[in-house]
């Protein structure tokens, strides 16, 4: 009976409840490192995009609240672009603050840094934007890399302006350093506190959201 059951095992491939060889484990393992390895490049590119559109949406987001908030409170709301500030932890930053103007102190709104390893920055080559406000600095507005050195604020009309008053237009660009097509830039006009954001195509074109 056992010489009869030795015959079948042999004829069937040998013992079913051997497992798996060596070798074999390892062809699977180098397999499953290049799949993963391919899904990692392919995954890498996409999540580079998602991170610089979450910048441009906070951005433009935080952009419309200050002229909601200026509006709605009758108070200049003060808006900041900040660099590697005094924050837990270092990075870039957009900050609101509302004025007291003699009617209080003033009051930190929001302070949000940008997502993931964007940053405000232009790339070499980099056109402005169909706005035209300039593109000389990651910040630009009223013709002044970082704006007015007196600040910039929303008013409680709507208009986006130096603390002057004066209407001014600008740009923020941002992006991921050493990857140009995560480009994103966000406009102010100044008479009536508009924002619009802009993507790239390359380092050619700008392309209105």
């Amino acid at each position: 009976m056992k010489e009869l059951e030795t015959k079948l095992k042999v004829r069937r491939g040998g013992d079913p409840a051997r497992g798996f060889s060596m070798i074999e484990m390892c062809v699977v393992l180098a397999i499953g490192l290049v799949l993963a390895s391919l899904a990692t490049l392919q995954i890498r590119p996409a999540m580079l995009q998602i991170h610089a559109n979450n910048a441009r949406d906070l951005v433009q987001s935080t952009l419309r609240r200050a002229r909601e908030t200026a509006i709605s409170d009758r108070r200049n709301v003060q808006v900041e672009f900040l660099v590697n500030p005094a924050a837990n932890p270092p990075g870039n930053y957009v900050r609101l603050t509302r004025l007291g103007g003699g009617f209080g102190a003033n009051t930190v709104i929001v302070m949000l840094p940008l997502p993931g390893d964007v940053i405000f920055t232009t790339f070499n080559g980099e056109p402005d934007t169909p706005d035209a406000y300039g593109n000389n600095a990651p910040i630009y507005f009223g013709g002044v890399a970082n704006g007015p050195a007196a600040g910039m604020v929303y008013q409680s009309d709507g208009t986006f302006s130096s603390t002057l008053g004066i209407p001014i237009n600008g740009t923020v660009f941002m992006g991921i350093t050493n990857q140009p097509t995560t480009a994103r830039a966000v406009t102010i006009l100044g008479s009536t506190g508009r924002v619009r954001s802009y993507h790239i195509s390359g380092t050619a074109t700008w392309f209105d959201y």
